[in-house]
């Protein structure tokens, strides 16, 4: 077998390739049919995007990362803070650090403390009106 052979059935080989991939069809799944968990709601029913079930996802009222927003704040401006804590305890101190579940408030003279969010009530910035 010559170069040239060689060459005149790779170019073949990827013709009759070319030719198979552009005779196949693609297929999409319709998205307006019904739910598969058996709800049986139909998306596709007239109104549904008027209410926001169809279209775009819509995310729920808690994802609105106004609360990381807050705290990233305060960090930053390393805000005196007040901590009310659900028995009443009243904790005084700059927030340095937060995640999902916990704060870290620094306090001046004391001990750094580690708060776990559901243990809080509510909190202010020092030198504010406490709404009790």
């Amino acid at each position: 077998m010559t170069m040239k052979d060689a060459t005149d059935s790779l170019a073949l080989e990827r013709q009759e390739q070319a030719e198979g991939f552009a005779n196949r069809r693609l297929i999409r799944p319709n998205l307006t049919r019904p739910d598969h968990n058996g709800s049986g709601f139909n998306h596709s029913a007239p109104g549904a995007d008027r209410h926001g079930l169809g279209g775009k996802k819509t995310f729920p009222a808690e994802v609105t990362h106004a609360e990381n927003f807050y705290y990233q704040k305060q960090m930053q401006a390393k805000t005196p803070m007040v901590i009310v804590l659900r028995d009443g305890e009243e904790i005084r101190g700059v927030i340095e650090w937060y995640d999902k579940s916990c704060l870290k408030v620094v306090r001046p003279g004391g001990s750094n403390l580690l708060i776990y969010k559901p243990a809080i009530k509510y909190m202010f910035k020092e030198g504010e009106n406490a709404r009790k």
